[in-house]
């Protein structure tokens, strides 16, 4: 190579390291900051292409923008009645604050998930303890989650970060513990099914009752109106018939005789012990004699 042409190159290159140097770029997934001497210079520094100090004291940090999940199956807590229960949740949290996130946690992932997760336990722990475990079983699942997120929201924001759900998967009890719980479950909503039914029978009795006495007072009133109606109709006919009978004697006497004939004769195994001049043969021997008396 030619020995005039070296010392450019060199100049050329030794120049294209000190601008790589002065420059940096910041993903869309990302937060940046730059530190000195471990003091934050700048943690303001939107997507895109940005400078700093060629030496290697200025550094740039970068942090995942993104949400970040971490799950925690199998965590035991103890209830108000000193019950232990078996938790499965998960947190999903995201930086929000670099600066202070980087004081605080030292920009590492794992040791501020580890301290989210500390905080998060703690509030879980003490919303556990402050209920039965009967009282957690019957409660909804939504109200413990967000009782847990409040308390916890303001511990981690102290570390520059911004907690968004906290859930919890499976809520279950140890083998030797959840044999008994479930007897006691059974026991209770027995207790409460036996005090529905009692309570239904007692209803259903007092509604059968109540309508046996309404039914027997609408068929007595109607039996009683039907008495009255029938007691002035047979008093209406018997004035027609008394004043019916009353103008002529002689018919009402021969139709009665009539009637005696129809119901007394003409019947089988009927045996008559009667006088032949009985005043019950009268219209029957002579009608037109009898007419004239």
């Amino acid at each position: 190579m030619n020995p005039r042409l070296l010392l450019p190159l060199v100049l050329v290159i030794a120049l294209l390291a000190v601008i790589s140097s002065c420059m940096f770029s910041v993903g869309e997934g990302e937060l940046a900051l730059r530190t000195e001497f471990g003091a934050i210079l700048n943690a303001d520094y939107s997507p895109g292409l940005h400078f700093k100090y060629p030496w290697p004291l200025d550094q740039v940090v970068r942090f995942d923008k993104r949400i970040l999940t971490q799950s925690h199956p199998g965590e035991t807590f103890l209830t108000n009645d000193n019950r232990a229960l078996i938790v499965d949740f998960y947190i999903k949290w995201r930086v929000q604050d670099p600066k202070l996130y980087f004081e605080s946690t030292g920009a590492s992932e794992s040791s501020a998930g580890e301290r989210i997760s500390d905080i998060v336990k703690d509030n879980l722990k003490s919303v556990v303890a402050q209920r039965t475990l009967q009282q957690i079983v019957t409660a909804e699942r939504t109200a413990l989650t967000d009782q847990m997120l409040a308390g916890a929201e303001r511990n981690v924001a102290a570390l520059g970060v911004r907690l968004i759900d906290v859930r919890v998967q499976r809520i279950d009890l140890p083998d030797e513990v959840a044999a008994r719980v479930y007897q006691k479950m059974q026991q209770y909503f027995a207790k409460i099914a036996n005090q529905l039914r009692s309570e239904g029978a007692s209803s259903a009795m007092s509604i059968r009752a109540a309508v046996v006495r309404q039914q027997t007072e609408i068929v007595s009133n109607a039996q009683r109106d039907a008495l009255r109606v029938q007691g002035a109709a047979d008093a209406q006919a018997t004035d027609i018939y008394a004043r019916a009978y009353a103008s002529n004697p002689e018919f009402y006497a021969f139709y009665r005789s009539l009637q005696a004939y129809r119901n007394s004769l003409g019947k089988d195994n009927d045996v008559f012990v009667l006088s032949p001049d009985s005043e019950f043969f009268r219209y029957m021997k002579d009608p037109a004699k009898s007419a004239r008396h």
